[in-house]
């Protein structure tokens, strides 16, 4: 069993917000599949489906980002997932937007949600998809909040469309073959 979890806020006032990057990928992704019967558990909205014979739940914690990780734990705990089969979507300030980098672990790099995630699971060795949403020029916390212009929203509404491509390998491949296949280097 699989757990993909998009990072983000719950809330209208945090929708097409920079740090909901997370909610946004997965939403498009299981629109695309038909996928919108959300159920609600352990203060997450998910959905559980069959994807090439094995069970995968997608995620959305509904607790904040930084408490992301305790939805988390109750999930893995309750399904009996291990932290290798879990893979994270959050936004990444370091990475221009429009771009991603897969990686197969690593630190939470300032991240509140990821730290909280760590503190949970135990573990920095977990899958995750850092989407881009560039540097502020001021106070990142506002930045990150702040809701995506339209030409931002454009470049991520076409970035999901490799985000889907990405999804559907993730599911078929090995993830080292598939960092290869995806990760470029950034210009």
């Amino acid at each position: 069993m699989k757990l993909v979890v998009g990072l983000g806020n719950p809330g209208k006032e945090y929708e097409n917000t920079r740090h909901n990057c997370g909610f946004y990928m997965l939403d498009l992704y299981l629109e695309s599949k038909n996928l919108t019967n959300f159920k609600s558990k352990f203060q997450g909205m998910y959905v559980l489906a069959n994807v090439n014979g094995e069970k995968v739940i997608f995620l959305k914690p509904q607790s904040y980002m930084n408490l992301s990780g305790e939805v988390i734990r109750k999930f893995m705990d309750f399904y009996k997932i291990d932290a290798k089969d879990i893979f994270i979507i959050h936004d990444d300030l370091d990475l221009p937007l429009g771009s991603f980098k897969l990686k197969a672990s690593g630190t939470s790099g300032g991240h509140n949600g990821l730290k909280n995630i760590e503190e949970n699971i135990h573990t920095k060795d977990y899958k995750r998809l850092k989407i881009g949403i560039s540097k502020p020029e001021g106070d990142k916390i506002d930045y990150v909040l702040g809701k995506f212009s339209k030409n931002e929203g454009e470049i991520l509404e076409k970035l999901s469309i490799i985000v889907g491509n990405l999804l559907d390998d993730f599911f078929q491949m090995n993830f080292d073959d598939l960092m290869n296949k995806y990760n470029r280097k950034i210009r």
